[in-house]
């Protein structure tokens, strides 16, 4: 089981203020954004049957997929202790964790950008690991500070990097779909170049410091 700064940092006080009154997300919100996921994948013809939430916070996809996919084998994973008594999650660090069965969809939301570099990459191999198919990575970068996030309800206390900085190392081995959605390199589906960033459509090279 985890243990550290992060299973402290995110605790009873942190769900208070940013989960709270006003919630930086929804059930509403994420209940579009999985229906909307989903959508995409079947439209690909990419089966998923199996989700890993990790990062899961107050669950808000858990509890979408058991009302609405109740066929889809759901596992959710938090760092925070709190997060897991709360809401039932399994207590793992995606940074020296990883599933030890492939899901065809991880889902991994406002996380990354906590991490150090080098914690970093090792969570992002992790996640890579886990998925066999899809990967939902949502990360708020330094392009997004101003305009885009509300900074009333964001924790930013974090570490803020260029989009650019964090598409170099994704794209060495996923192929992004857009919208924060990415697939396995290797994989069978196929995609219009279209459905691609173009960046994707090629391996890049990862950059080093």
């Amino acid at each position: 089981m985890p243990d550290g700064p992060a299973t402290e940092r995110f605790d009873a006080a942190y769900y208070r203020e940013f989960y709270g009154r006003s919630p930086v997300q929804s059930p509403a919100r994420i209940g579009g954004l999985a229906q909307g996921l989903l959508g995409m994948a079947a439209w690909w013809g990419v089966p998923v049957r199996s989700v890993l939430d990790v990062g899961a916070g107050p669950g808000y996809w858990g509890r979408w997929l058991r009302a609405n996919r109740p066929a889809i084998r759901y596992r959710s994973v938090d760092v925070s202790a709190e997060a897991c008594r709360r809401y039932g999650h399994e207590q793992q660090d995606i940074v020296g964790w990883q599933a030890p069965r492939q899901v065809d969809l991880v889902v991994c939301q406002g996380v990354l950008h906590y991490l150090d570099d080098d914690d970093f990459e090792l969570a992002l191999a992790n996640l890579v690991a886990s998925s066999r198919a899809l990967l939902f990575l949502e990360i708020p970068t330094s392009d997004d500070l101003h305009g885009v996030l509300d900074l009333e309800r964001t924790d930013v206390d974090a570490h803020w990097r260029p989009a650019e900085w964090y598409r170099d190392l994704l794209h060495v081995e996923l192929r992004e779909l857009g919208a924060g959605l990415f697939y396995r390199r290797g994989g069978a589906a196929p995609f219009l170049a279209l459905e691609e960033a173009p960046e994707s459509r090629r391996t890049v090279r990862r950059r080093k410091p």
